[in-house]
C-alpha cells in the first residue's frame, strides 16, 4: 500500500483516538488513519502533537518531519526498533569490512552518475560524457569522479547561470527541499529494515545521524532534479510555497523501474534498503537500486 504524505501548515492540534490521527484547527477538524500515513511534514512553530499520537505514528513507521524557521526540513522522529532482529542486523552493518564498503561505495556512484547523465541527456537533447565518467568510478570512488560529474552535470543542468550551495540562491531552496524529504523517504526505509542510519558505507561525520541515508539517496537525487527543473517551467514563483512543496512531496509516489516490476519510489526505497541489509549478510553483491525512467 502506498503510504500518505501529509503537510501541516497551519496552527493545528495533532492528537489520535481509536488509532486515528486527529488533526484539528481553527476551521476544520479531520481524522486520518495511522496506518496510511508515511511521512507527517510539520511546518508551523504553532503545531502541537501529543506523546500518544507520536508514539503511535512511530510504532507505524512513521517519519515525522520538522521544518525550521526557513520552511525547511531541519529533523525527523523514526522508529529505532523497526526489525524483529534488529541486534543481529546492526552487528551486520557494525562488522561490514571496509572493501565490502568501498565496493558498495563504487556501485552508488556509478548509479548517481549514469542517472545524472540520462536526465541531462533528456533535458537538453544532447549526449555527455557522464557515462562515460561513470564507466571510469574505482572501488571507494578514490579519484572522486563524483565531483568531476557534479561539476559537469549542474553547468549544462539549468538555462541560467547556477552554483549548486546548500545555503544558495534560488532555484537551490526547491532542490534543498526535496532533498530534504528523500532523505527523510530514505531513513525511514533504512530504519524499517532494521538499518542504522547512523553508520554510513561512505558518509562519516560524527555529527551526521543519517549517514546511512546521504549514503543511499546519492542515485535518487536525479528524480528531484527533474521534478525542479519542471517546476521551474511551471511556476514563476522563486520562494517555497504550499504549491511548490505539494509539488515535491507528490516525488515520493513517483513510478521507478526494477528489472521485473514497478514500484513508487517510497516502495522502491524500501526494497533497496532490503538488498542493502542482505549484502551486510552476505546474500547479495550490490545494492538493488531501481532505474529512474524507462
Amino acid at each position: 500500500m502506498i503510504k500518505r504524505s501529509i503537510l501541516v501548515e497551519s496552527k493545528t492540534a495533532i492528537s489520535t483516538k481509536n488509532q486515528q490521527l486527529v488533526l484539528k484547527s481553527e476551521i476544520k477538524e479531520s481524522t486520518i488513519p495511522i496506518e496510511d500515513i508515511g511521512f507527517l511534514v510539520l511546518d508551523n512553530s504553532e503545531i502541537y502533537l501529543s506523546i500518544p499520537a507520536m508514539n503511535l505514528l512511530i510504532e507505524n513507521n512513521t517519519a515525522v518531519i520538522i521544518c525550521n524557521t526557513n520552511h525547511l526540513p531541519n529533523g525527523m522522529f523514526l522508529n529505532l526498533n523497526s526489525h524483529h532482529i534488529q541486534q543481529e542486523i546492526f552487528k551486520n552493518q557494525i562488522d561490514a569490512t571496509a572493501p565490502l564498503k568501498k565496493q558498495l561505495w563504487q556501485h552508488t556512484i556509478v548509479e548517481k552518475i549514469t542517472n545524472q547523465g540520462i536526465l541531462l541527456e533528456k533535458i537538453t537533447g544532447n549526449k555527455n560524457s557522464l557515462p562515460f565518467l561513470a564507466s571510469k568510478v574505482l572501488s571507494g570512488d578514490t579519484t572522486n569522479m563524483e565531483g568531476v560529474a557534479a561539476s559537469q552535470y549542474w553547468k549544462s543542468f539549468f538555462e541560467q547561470e547556477f552554483k549548486r550551495e546548500r545555503f544558495g540562491d534560488y532555484p537551490n531552496n526547491f532542490l534543498n527541499y526535496g532533498y530534504a524529504i528523500l532523505r527523510a523517504a530514505t531513513a525511514r526505509a533504512l530504519s524499517g529494515s532494521g538499518l542504522l542510519n547512523t553508520l554510513g558505507i561512505h558518509h562519516k561525520s560524527k555529527y551526521n545521524a543519517f549517514a546511512l541515508a546521504d549514503d543511499i539517496m546519492e542515485p535518487f537525487r536525479p528524480i528531484i532534479d527533474e521534478a525542479v527543473y519542471t517546476i521551474m517551467q511551471n511556476f514563476d514563483e522563486q520562494e517555497l510555497n504550499t504549491a511548490i512543496k505539494a509539488e515535491l512531496l507528490q516525488i515520493l509516489t513517483r513510478t521507478v523501474y526494477f528489472k521485473d516490476e514497478k514500484s513508487p519510489l517510497m516502495v522502491a526505497l524500501q526494497k533497496t534498503a532490503s538488498s542493502l541489509q542482505q549484502c551486510y549478510t552476505g546474500d547479495r553483491k550490490k545494492i538493488k537500486y531501481p532505474k529512474l525512467w524507462t
